[in-house]
């Protein structure tokens, strides 16, 4: 964001056991959620009339929480950098725009469309053709950081590649959406798509990064610490929103359980897909163990809070969209900590090339 000297000291630590364990906290939030839809109907139902141009007042300041704390620690600065390690950001950037979301697009369309269409509820498989695209459209802005740190990745090129990713996102999200939707023959409201780019993406970063500039200005020991406190703010928001979520989606859930683990299905190939893609080109490539571990990582996870935000916006609480993302929130912990340790344990391999 402003300086790149200061930019490893601000990466976070490895994960907290809160963090460690997202995705048991996910599954309480579920079953909170579905309960609580079931028991108070008319609560949720209030909640979800909120609305202004389309967008949920209460879940669009949930977002805004989630994901302000997480650009706060993006430095703009560190762009100059990318020339440093060309190889390892020309891969990065083929996988997260040239592969990833199209994967997916052919993944939802193979196993949604054909394979479990007789399974799914009737009426909804556009809409989670829809939500798995929106959860690939997006690298990984947060959480890219902890696994980068996990695998011992160079602090640096991580947070140049999400910073020019994040760069690349105000312009790019909204048009791959909705080319990707065009082709799976889904309806795009272009302005609902637009707006929820401004309010979910363009909005939160220049609040970040206006912050982030008013808290180095004192220091970094303020910077820091404030980093610190405001870190549970995007986890308990996440956290709350998927209650919300879930007493929407209670009904659909409790009828037809299996949908979340046929939504995975695709959502699990993609991430080990483009994560053995970009590991192995960074490899051909001749680039260190320290680079090709983050440009993998940030291939296989997803910004899944924007996901959530943008299903939500374009297609509604109750919607398959909706629904989708989520799965992609309670897989994410567990499949990326599998990354990390397939990377760390092939750093031997991989150093032979």
């Amino acid at each position: 964001m402003t300086t790149a000297v200061a930019a490893p000291s601000s990466l976070p630590a490895p994960m907290s056991v809160f963090e460690r364990y997202l995705t048991v906290w996910v599954f309480l939030c579920i079953v909170a959620g579905i309960a609580l839809g079931q028991a108070a109907p008319g609560v949720f139902q209030a909640i979800g009339r909120m609305e202004v141009a389309q967008v949920n007042l209460p879940v669009g300041l949930l977002i805004w929480v989630m994901i302000v704390p997480m650009l706060l620690k993006v430095d703009f600065g560190a762009l100059h950098q990318v020339r440093e390690h060309w190889r390892g950001i020309g891969v990065t950037l083929f996988v997260n725009w040239a592969v990833k979301p199209f994967s997916m697009a052919l993944l939802a369309w193979i196993f949604v469309r054909h394979v479990f269409a007789p399974l799914l509820p009737a009426g909804q498989t556009d809409s989670y053709i829809a939500g798995l695209i929106l959860l690939a459209a997006a690298p990984c802005t947060a959480m890219v950081f902890v696994w980068s740190r996990l695998t011992g990745g160079h602090p640096l090129f991580t947070l140049s590649q999400v910073a020019l990713n994040d760069t690349i996102m105000v312009f790019a999200f909204a048009p791959i959406v909705a080319l990707l939707l065009g082709l799976s023959s889904i309806v795009v409201p272009w302005a609902t798509l637009i707006t929820s780019v401004v309010l979910y993406i363009v909005i939160p970063v220049v609040l970040a990064q206006w912050w982030r500039r008013a808290l180095l200005a004192r220091g970094r020991r303020a910077f820091d610490e404030t980093l610190a406190r405001i870190g549970p703010w995007s986890i308990a928001a996440l956290l709350t929103t998927l209650v919300l979520l879930f007493a929407f989606q209670g009904r659909a859930i409790l009828q037809q359980p299996l949908v979340i683990a046929m939504l995975a299905v695709p959502i699990l190939i993609q991430v080990f897909f483009n994560a053995g893609l970009a590991y192995w080109l960074n490899r051909r490539l001749g680039e260190a163990h320290d680079v090709a571990c983050p440009s993998a990582l940030i291939g296989a996870s997803n910004f899944f809070e924007l996901a959530v935000a943008a299903a939500i916006s374009l297609f509604g609480f109750e919607s398959g969209a909706a629904l989708a993302t989520v799965v992609g929130v309670l897989i994410e912990v567990p499949v990326m900590l599998l990354v990390v340790r397939v990377v760390n344990n092939s750093r031997g391999w991989y150093e032979r090339a």
